[in-house]
């Protein structure tokens, strides 16, 4: 089959919300996490003891960063923009929810169902009107390939990941590290504006102000080229103090 033939399947895939799986390190990460906790542990003698105290691992061959799976770029950035500024619980209901007005469909809606739902459906399903007008933009820039595949993106470094998806309306740079993270499974990304992260950076650090985002970007120099592992452990330190 000609290339062009090959790059047009694998977009008409994609589309249908189906796209080749990729062949990950366990746990379907882009990176050893063993061997970037280790680097993290020996750069960051305070964070290594948030390390110790949370553990990396299960069982050899495991890791506790479990990403969420994806079929298409379409469908994790849709689901992203229904659980913006919503807790857990509430995203997932309303997700669920608007799931549910295309039955037939599997895991969720494809580019072309959203283009040709009515947004007052979108809206009763619980979606804001700003919300709907982003997911629906999504749809546009998807079908117009604007968009990479979830394949094309695999194959893209992490900033022209984020200047491409923050072109979509509702897509912050935020939104588009968390899907490096939790679902393409980067090695290298500091959310810097994450509260979490910042959080439990001051709590690692026994600082009482939380750091800015010029600050933290700078300490997280020395965790390079693993501050996806850092950026987890500030996470659990700010879970550890909660619990």
């Amino acid at each position: 089959m000609a290339t062009g033939g090959v790059t047009t399947k694998l977009r008409m895939l994609a589309l249908e919300g189906v796209e080749p799986k990729p062949n990950p390190q366990p746990g379907g990460l882009e990176f050893d996490w063993r061997k970037a906790v280790a680097h993290v542990r020996a750069v960051d003698p305070k964070l290594a003891r948030i390390i110790d105290a949370t553990g990396y691992a299960d069982a050899a061959g495991s890791v506790p960063l479990e990403l969420k799976q994806t079929p298409s770029l379409f469908g994790a950035l849709a689901e992203a923009i229904v659980h913006q500024q919503l807790s857990g619980k509430a995203a997932a209901t309303i997700y669920g929810r608007v799931c549910g007005l295309f039955p037939r469909a599997s895991p969720g809606p494809t580019v072309e169902q959203i283009l040709r739902i009515a947004d007052d459906k979108l809206r009763g399903a619980g979606l804001s009107a700003a919300k709907v007008l982003a997911i629906k933009d999504l749809a546009r820039r998807t079908k117009a390939g604007e968009l990479p595949t979830l394949a094309e993106a695999r194959a893209m470094d992490d900033e022209t990941i984020v200047e491409r998806l923050t072109t979509v309306r509702g897509i912050g740079r935020w939104t588009a590290e968390m899907l490096l993270i939790f679902r393409l499974g980067r090695p290298d990304v500091l959310p810097v504006d994450d509260y979490g992260v910042r959080k439990g950076f001051a709590l690692a650090y026994k600082k009482r102000e939380l750091p800015s985002p010029k600050d933290l970007a700078k300490h997280g120099e020395r965790w390079k080229p693993y501050r996806t592992v850092a950026s987890w452990y500030c996470w659990r330190a700010l879970d550890t103090a909660k619990s």
